[in-house]
């Protein structure tokens, strides 16, 4: 039975989201009324636009910049070119979904059809993400208000328009956490529906791979829970512990699989066949993968390769959200983090196993904090401000120092809404940083 508190807390949630989402369109909107945008790459996904003017009121529009015009455009007719596979399958195929979906009810596809989707589905996944990270707060940390303060913040995320786009952002949010979610149900006890449960995880962390390819991180929890299983099955051979590692065993290779599809695929696409009359230089790798050859050749992605003087203004957009999700990630890891109530937690009957809520804990904000130095020395370091909202770590902690009143915190908050306010502007209006 949902307790008032939950009703409450759940009811303010998302009177919040419809109050930010409100005012983050509104933005997007009077962007429009200005100069038009700087780029009119948009314009050219409607088969019937006549001229490169745009409508500010045209939404659907002034959301698909940047990224979201490949999302847009592999929905409507697939991946045509090579650098295209940077980008996730799992948000065009759903949108290409969803269109045949309406098209088989009679629903015709308008030019703008696919952009519209793209929006539907990252505003809903928003709003589910949020709920669910409530969730998954109550179920780790039990502790309601913290665990109701961090989804808040995720409403306001630095993330900003990019959750309201068709992007990846909002739909890799809700499966991370909803994966998470399942992992904490299945450490709560050794029953047949809590190993199904870390199963399930590890399934959904496989789809929310095929929407980002940093997915792959969830595997943590997997081979960390998996070395202890095996631990426990040698000290004490017995169908439970059994059973628990072969549930971790294929909730990894799940995992895993998210990643390796896509790459299959694109394989014998390219590498093997008919069609592959030249084999693209990377089929010849001993790892052959498209996404890594075509982030690297197209997209300038690789080691300390960002580190020139001209990206150091983007380093220093970045700096806010690398010290938040360094320093929470840090602080859990190093047993600094006070958010979980210890005398709450539960035992799984093993003296190897520390008490759920802080180890698990601790293989989340491994994933972090990993994330945070592939983001310093590999990616493009700008994008942190919107990958950074699938990672339930950093919203604790900060909502923590929030809770005890910390000066920094609400530093902290007033950036996340400055920053999402500006860019929506900026991005609404196709100006970098994106």
């Amino acid at each position: 039975m949902i307790s008032y508190d939950a009703q409450c807390h759940t009811r303010i949630l998302i009177q919040a989201f419809l109050a930010w989402k409100s005012l983050l369109l509104l933005i997007a909107v009077s962007s429009g009324l200005g100069p038009g945008a700087y780029d009119t790459s948009s314009t050219l996904l409607s088969p019937d636009a006549v001229s490169f003017k745009e409508s500010p009121f045209d939404l659907a529009t002034r959301l698909t910049r940047w990224d979201a015009i490949y999302f847009v455009q592999n929905a409507r007719r697939g991946y045509v070119f090579e650098q295209e596979w940077a980008f996730g399958g799992g948000l065009p195929t759903v949108i290409s979904g969803v269109v045949k979906l309406l098209g088989a009810v009679g629903i015709g596809n308008t030019g703008s059809l696919e952009s519209w989707i793209g929006v539907s589905i990252s505003h809903v996944s928003h709003l589910l993400s949020v709920l669910v990270l409530y969730q998954l707060g109550l179920k780790v940390l039990r502790e309601p208000r913290l665990s109701f303060i961090a989804a808040l913040l995720h409403v306001i995320s630095p993330a900003g328009l990019f959750l309201s786009a068709p992007y990846n952002e909002s739909a890799f949010a809700l499966l991370s956490f909803t994966g998470y979610l399942l992992f904490a149900h299945g450490l709560g006890s050794r029953g047949t529906l809590n190993d199904l449960s870390i199963l399930g995880s590890g399934i959904v962390f496989g789809l929310a791979t095929t929407f980002r390819s940093n997915g792959l991180l969830s595997g943590i929890p997997f081979a960390v829970y998996a070395i202890i299983g095996f631990a426990n099955l040698v000290e004490a051979p017995n169908f439970l512990n059994l059973r628990r590692l072969i549930a971790l065993g294929l909730g990894g290779l799940s995992v895993a699989l998210g990643s390796i599809g896509p790459q299959a695929i694109a394989y014998f696409r390219f590498c093997s066949g008919s069609s592959a009359s030249e084999p693209r230089p990377w089929c010849a790798k001993r790892l052959p993968s498209i996404y890594t050859f075509v982030q690297e050749r197209y997209w300038g992605v690789g080691f300390l390769r960002y580190w020139t003087p001209g990206n150091i203004p983007l380093f220093l957009l970045a700096v806010p959200m690398i010290y938040l999700m360094m320093r929470s990630g840090l602080d859990i890891l190093t047993n600094r983090f006070v958010g979980i109530s210890t005398s709450k937690s539960q035992s799984l009957g093993s003296s190897r196993i520390l008490p759920p809520g802080q180890s698990f804990l601790r293989t989340m904000a491994a994933s972090q904090v990993i994330l945070t130095a592939l983001a310093i020395t590999t990616y493009h370091v700008q994008i942190i401000t919107r990958i950074s909202s699938a990672y339930p770590v950093w919203y604790w902690w900060l909502a923590q120092n929030l809770q005890e009143g910390t000066r920094f915190a609400d530093g902290a908050v007033v950036f996340m809404v400055m920053y999402a306010a500006i860019q929506g502007v900026l991005f609404a209006s196709f100006l970098p940083p994106a």
